[in-house]
């Protein structure tokens, strides 16, 4: 397991990671476990904030709707919150980790958002991916943006990153960063040796936004499926901080960012800001999601 670190040291920065693992299918708390060491590991470089990957504690590829819902937990409550919690308050960091959440009869390939006082809030995925159809329901909580003391945090999961809209309705409610776990897979059409097409979007969506972007991937093969790795951090501008991370080995991903210049940036030349700029009177402001409008 390798360490990639990228710093550009400012007033008022923070070190975020991205925690780029492989869980084994089912094996919950030795997955649980396994993200403890490895924010561990990220805390002793400093991490204000963490992201692991998509469905982290549990594993992704479910033979049934009955498997997933014995392997789901309540947020808040369950023992992975609750680990997760115990350590953001050890370290006195964020994390964002995605989780197999159960409410009710229904399941939700979720992310929890935790700081150092405990939970603060859920994002469930809201575009869902092939036979993921068959065992989650479509998220139904928007994408909210939680204000913290380190910035303003969205959350997307894997799929969602295919849409534009995710992004442009985080960056509208004031996000500074968005975190991302996920798990992709190859893509159709791929050559050998390119990037992840998840990269590129990635990339695209952190500059006609201006907000950084940190990605989280899963590596390893899971009953037959491989993911791609390529965890990286993006930065406002488009450009990668750190990253992308290997295709095949767990890494952790590190980069002191401000999170504030994502905002003061927004400004590209005398006449144009990428948010601002955008013709609200020939379509939605806020993309008919009922979003709250936030500050750019």
């Amino acid at each position: 397991m390798t360490s990639q670190v990228s710093t550009s040291p400012a007033a008022g920065s923070i070190k975020v990671a991205c925690i780029q693992m492989q869980p084994v299918f089912g094996n919950v708390a030795a997955n649980v476990a396994h993200s403890l060491e490895l924010i561990d590991r990220a805390a002793s470089q400093g991490a204000d904030l963490v992201v692991l990957p998509e469905l982290s504690n549990t594993g992704y590829m479910f033979a049934s709707r009955e498997e997933a819902f014995g392997l789901a937990e309540h947020i808040p409550g369950g023992p992975s919150v609750d680990a997760w919690a115990e350590r953001a308050a050890r370290h006195g960091m964020h994390i964002v980790a995605g989780i197999t959440e159960r409410s009710g009869p229904d399941l939700y390939n979720s992310a929890v958002v935790i700081g150092p006082e405990g939970y603060i809030g859920t994002f469930r995925k809201v575009h869902l991916w092939n036979e993921e159809n068959l065992f989650f329901e479509p998220g139904n909580l928007g994408f909210p943006v939680f204000h913290t003391p380190i910035g303003r945090i969205g959350v997307a999961i894997c799929y969602d990153g295919w849409f534009p809209e995710t992004f442009r309705l985080c960056a509208l409610q004031g996000a500074d960063i968005v975190c991302v776990p996920t798990n992709w897979v190859p893509i159709p059409g791929q050559a050998e040796g390119r990037e992840a097409m998840a990269n590129i979007l990635a990339m695209a969506a952190a500059h006609s936004n201006s907000i950084f972007i940190a990605c989280a991937d899963r590596v390893g093969v899971e009953r037959g499926q491989p993911f791609e790795g390529q965890s990286l951090i993006v930065s406002y501008t488009g450009w990668p901080v750190v990253g992308p991370a290997s295709r095949d080995a767990e890494d952790i991903l590190i980069a002191e960012v401000d999170l504030g210049e994502a905002r003061r940036k927004r400004n590209w030349n005398a006449f144009n800001q990428v948010l601002r700029d955008r013709r609200a009177d020939v379509y939605d402001e806020m993309l008919g999601s009922g979003a709250k409008r936030g500050w750019y």
